[in-house]
Formats: C-alpha cells, sequence, structure tokens
C-alpha cells in the first residue's frame, strides 16, 4: 500500500543541470519523484495493464480523464463507489484533466460560451454542460490529488485574435476553477489544484496568461496548447521561453508530450511532469520504444529474431520473450502481445525518467542527452 502522508502538497527541487530540474512532490498518497511521466489511464484503465504492473514499471502517479468518467461510468456513481481510486484499485497520487480538451476535441458536438461548454455525447447523444464549476466537482466526486483547472485548448494554426480570446477565457476559467476548487470541503484540504497556460505560440500571450495565472495562485503549471499538431521544433522553441514564465517554485507540466526524445528536450527547457498515450497506444499498436530507436515488431524480419526488444531492458518482457514470440502475437492479434508490448513501453518510459533524474542529480544531464539522441535518433 502506498505510504500515507500528512503533507496536502510539497514540491522540492533536489537538483538543477541548466533549466533541468530534478525533484518531489509529496501528497498524502505518496511522493512523485520529477522528471515525472504519468501513464493515462483515461477510462479508469491503463490499457492492456493490470495496476501493480503499472507500478511495478516504476510510475508513481497515473491520469485519468474527467470528460470519459463524467460519461462512464458517472462521478456521481464513482463517487458512490468510493472513488476512482478504490474503483481502479489504484492507491497512489492520481491526476485527472479537466475535460476541457476532449469538449474541445468535438468541434461538430459543442458550443462554447462564457458558462462552459455544452455538448452531446459522443456515446449516445446525450446533452452535458461542462463548465469550470462543474469540473472541479466531478474531480472532486472522482477523488482526484491532482486537479486540473477548466480550459479551452484552441486548434494548432489559429490568428492571434483566436489564441487572445480563448487565452482570456482561460484564464477567467481558470479563477472560477480556483474558486470552485476552494469551494470542496475536505477534498480541497488533501488535493492540489494546477493552472494551465494558454496563448499557442505567441510569447506575448504566454506571458499575460503565466501572469494571470500566477495572480490566482496554483499548486503547479501547466504548459497547455502544445502538441497539438505544431510539431516538435515549434513546440521546443515555444518551451525555449514558456516555463521560464512560470514560478520557479512550483512544478511544471507539459500536458500530452510525448515521443522519448520529446521528452528528453522538455526536461532540457525545465519541464518536470508529462502524461501521453503514446506508450501504450503504440504497444498496442505493434511498436515498442527501445534506447535505439522505435521497433515495429510487426516487420517480417523480426519472424525468427530470437533477441529481446532491447536487450539493455531489465524489463519482465525483454527478460522472458523473443522479438519473435512478440512478432507472432502482435501479427496474430493475440491479446497477450498487445499486454506485453505496452508493458514494456511503460517501463521504458519510466526508465527513461530515472535515468533522467540521475543525470541531473550528477550534473551529467547534458552529456545524458547528447547521448540519448545519438542512439535514439541515430545522430
Amino acid at each position: 500500500m502506498a505510504q500515507i502522508m500528512a503533507t496536502r502538497f510539497e514540491f522540492s527541487i533536489k537538483a538543477k543541470d541548466g533549466k533541468a530540474r530534478c525533484g518531489c512532490i509529496t501528497m498524502q498518497r505518496g511522493e512523485i519523484r520529477t522528471p515525472a511521466f504519468m501513464p493515462v489511464g483515461t477510462a479508469a484503465t491503463v490499457k492492456a495493464m493490470r495496476p501493480a504492473e503499472v507500478r511495478a514499471a516504476g510510475a508513481d502517479i497515473i491520469l485519468g480523464n474527467t470528460y470519459h468518467l463524467m460519461l462512464r461510468p458517472g462521478a456521481e456513481r464513482m463517487a458512490k463507489l468510493g472513488g476512482l481510486h478504490k474503483f481502479m484499485a489504484w492507491d497512489r497520487p492520481i491526476l485527472t484533466d479537466s475535460g476541457g480538451y476532449q469538449v474541445m476535441s468535438l468541434s461538430a458536438l459543442r458550443k462554447i460560451t462564457e458558462e462552459g461548454v455544452s455538448f452531446q455525447s459522443h456515446l449516445d447523444g446525450s446533452r452535458h454542460m461542462l463548465s469550470p464549476e462543474r469540473s472541479m466537482e466531478i474531480q472532486r466526486l472522482l477523488g482526484s490529488d491532482i486537479v486540473m483547472a477548466f480550459d479551452e485548448c484552441p486548434a494548432n494554426g489559429v490568428s492571434r485574435d483566436e489564441a487572445a480570446k480563448s487565452m482570456a477565457l482561460s484564464m477567467r476559467w481558470a479563477k472560477r476553477s480556483r474558486e470552485g476548487f476552494d469551494a470542496g470541503g475536505e477534498h480541497a484540504e488533501r488535493a492540489a489544484l494546477f493552472g494551465i497556460q494558454q496563448g499557442s505560440l505567441d510569447e506575448c500571450l504566454r506571458r499575460e496568461s503565466a501572469d494571470a495565472l500566477v495572480d490566482v495562485g496554483f499548486d503547479g503549471y501547466a504548459v497547455g496548447g502544445l502538441a497539438v499538431g505544431e510539431g516538435q521544433e515549434a513546440m521546443f522553441g515555444c518551451l525555449d521561453y514558456a516555463p521560464d514564465m512560470l514560478p520557479q517554485d512550483k512544478p511544471r507540466y507539459l500536458m500530452g508530450v510525448g515521443k522519448p526524445d520529446d521528452l528528453v528536450g522538455a526536461v532540457e527547457r525545465g519541464i518536470d511532469m508529462f502524461d501521453c498515450v503514446l506508450p501504450t497506444r503504440s504497444g498496442r499498436n505493434g511498436q515498442a520504444f527501445t534506447w535505439n530507436g522505435a521497433v515495429n515488431i510487426r516487420n517480417a524480419k523480426f519472424a525468427e529474431d530470437q533477441n529481446p526488444l532491447d536487450d539493455s531492458c531489465d524489463c519482465p518482457v525483454c527478460a522472458t520473450w523473443s522479438r519473435a514470440y512478440l512478432h507472432h502475437l502482435v501479427r496474430s492479434k493475440e491479446m497477450l502481445g498487445a499486454m506485453l508490448m505496452t508493458q514494456h513501453n511503460l517501463h521504458f518510459y519510466q526508465a527513461l525518467m530515472a535515468a533522467m533524474r540521475d543525470a541531473i542529480s550528477e550534473g551529467q544531464f547534458g552529456d545524458f542527452a547528447s547521448e540519448f539522441r545519438r542512439n535514439y535518433l541515430k545522430k
């Protein structure tokens, strides 16, 4: 069982190397080592994995999805069943997103007003309203440890005027999220609330957003509105300045990122937390991540390959099964193939985070990043 701690939320930075930071978040359900990668448990499950396996891979925290859980099984039902932790048998911290990103992606099924977003369920067509206050209520009913403010995530390529209007709306919603969270009674006394910086790729808008969030005050700050199709170069360009606008003594969370080389580049630029569906989704589709780059296990060349996925990996999959066996499982569409590929990928992502934490602590992060890119990207 996770160690229960008295601290509501505390972030300490243990070491720095350039902009890269190694630290620890302490909460009542346990510690979160940073830089941290949060496996995505959209519908109260990290797909193809048991909670104990997710923890054994090295995860300190997972992510749950407000939009999907409010629709099925429902936030009120979840509360009656004891909350998300009990429901899925995960006793460590859970971060829940606000539902804003998923709702915004329903472009043909939703309407945005000052109050919030009215939308039609993709499941059964039923109508719902998601506002900052309702998002805070849902996340409270789920029992989230780290709650995300409700925001609008604009599409890539919107005009500056559209980005400015969207950012301003998100900042008004951030203030309402803060008020709604603080009204949450006992939950607010043990959980944390993160604000989300918006502003697309515009430096001035990012500064305005950061200043507005700091005025409200949050336990941590996310960099939102990236990984929406702008490409790695543009994302890194934004990360060259956006994290520096946020408080130095608070964790910084880059939402929805990403590929292994994205993580290394973002840590170089001062990011502490990440989430992404990539390791689980890729695993289900036959792609494995290794220290020497991505491997598509479906390729015919692996049909008689008796080597492990990654001979420098110590995960249970690489210790037990060959590429040939995994190739057979995936090509045969056996569910065990998705399970084993996902288990390896999550282990790799956590091993990458651990290696970055070690490199930062030893003052060797620049060398680590260079060697990683040389091996992973072959350059």
